[in-house]
């Protein structure tokens, strides 16, 4: 049996992934956009919101409690490490912060504003800024973590934030999901604007994983917590197509040992816009439509679980 909780950019929500079972929501009407589950207690929940903080919830999201107030307020990226149960939270503007008392208090990691190329970090709808995309803190190690800007380029630390490196050589520079593999250290993945890459060696280099592929807009990201040569992505033709409203001609892949991608849905008229993998074969997708799609192939069926959202920004699922 799973849960899924997903959050839509306005609430979050939570459901058993079975079809016919109702969405439970909660945080209505407060920006709610980005989503981590703590992976050393599954019922421990953080949601980031646009233009509101970070809040948690301690019950799997039934209820909720403000976390220390950041000095700013528009989050769109939170993660939980793995190794050490730290807090991660990036916002527009990109800053970094972190906490190491489930957000009672926080530490901005000022570094992130050293890296030489920060005066030229700029998000194409808004220009005059840039956000903290994704945070993805090494399971391995936590001192290492991989930070993407959107739109800035791909930033390595691993001296837990002392120091940042500069975009990283082989990365895509417009970031939009990244991941590490749970069990093979040092492996690492990215979906960006122009295509997907991954890294071998703790996310210091990344080489393209595009072969096969069509559509070169790069969404979101799953990898089978099983099988670190397997992993998924959503792709459409440009970001006109994949958030403009009309049909997205969209499509998610799955990539197998050496490639090349292969793909296991679409065309579809939405965008996936979150994935998430499970151990068993077992994949979610969330449209931007709100459709939530389940596989326990692979991918290579599908079924619709039936319940709707208004849209799906982030999506996690965990084991009950």
């Amino acid at each position: 049996m799973a849960r899924v909780l997903l959050a839509t950019g306005d609430r979050f929500g939570r459901l058993g992934a079975e079809a016919g079972e109702e969405i439970e929501w909660s945080l209505e009407g407060t920006g709610a956009a980005s989503l981590a589950v703590d992976p050393h207690d599954r019922v421990t929940v953080y949601v980031g919101r646009h233009g509101g903080g970070v809040v948690r919830g301690s019950d799997g999201g039934r209820t909720w409690q403000d976390t220390s107030e950041l000095p700013e307020r528009d989050v769109f990226s939170v993660a939980v490490s793995p190794a050490d149960g730290a807090l991660y939270v990036g916002t527009e503007p990109s800053r970094l912060f972190r906490s190491r008392d489930g957000g009672d208090s926080f530490e901005e990691l000022t570094a992130l504003q050293e890296i030489p190329s920060r005066p030229r970090w700029s998000f194409p709808p808004r220009p005059w800024t840039s956000h903290v995309r994704w945070i993805a803190p090494d399971p391995h190690d936590g001192e290492r973590i991989l930070v993407g800007i959107e739109l800035g380029g791909l930033m390595l630390t691993e001296d837990g934030g002392q120091s940042f490196s500069d975009h990283r050589p082989g990365a895509q520079p417009d970031v939009h999901a990244l991941a590490w593999h749970p069990s093979a250290s040092g492996r690492a993945y990215e979906a960006g604007g122009g295509g997907a890459a991954w890294s071998t060696d703790g996310g210091r280099t990344w080489a393209p994983a595009d072969e096969g592929r069509e559509h070169r807009y790069v969404w979101a990201l799953a990898v089978d917590p099983e099988e670190p040569e397997r992993w998924y992505v959503s792709a459409a033709a440009g970001p006109r197509e994949a958030h403009g409203g009309g049909p997205a001609d969209a499509a998610i892949y799955r990539w197998e040992g050496a490639g090349p991608w292969r793909r296991v849905a679409g065309p579809l008229d939405s965008m996936p816009y979150a994935l998430a993998a499970l151990a068993g074969g077992v994949i979610f997708a969330g449209l931007a439509d709100g459709t939530l799609m389940r596989s326990d192939d692979r991918g290579e069926s599908w079924d619709e679980l039936g319940a709707r959202a208004d849209r799906l920004l982030a999506l996690a699922a965990i084991e009950r």
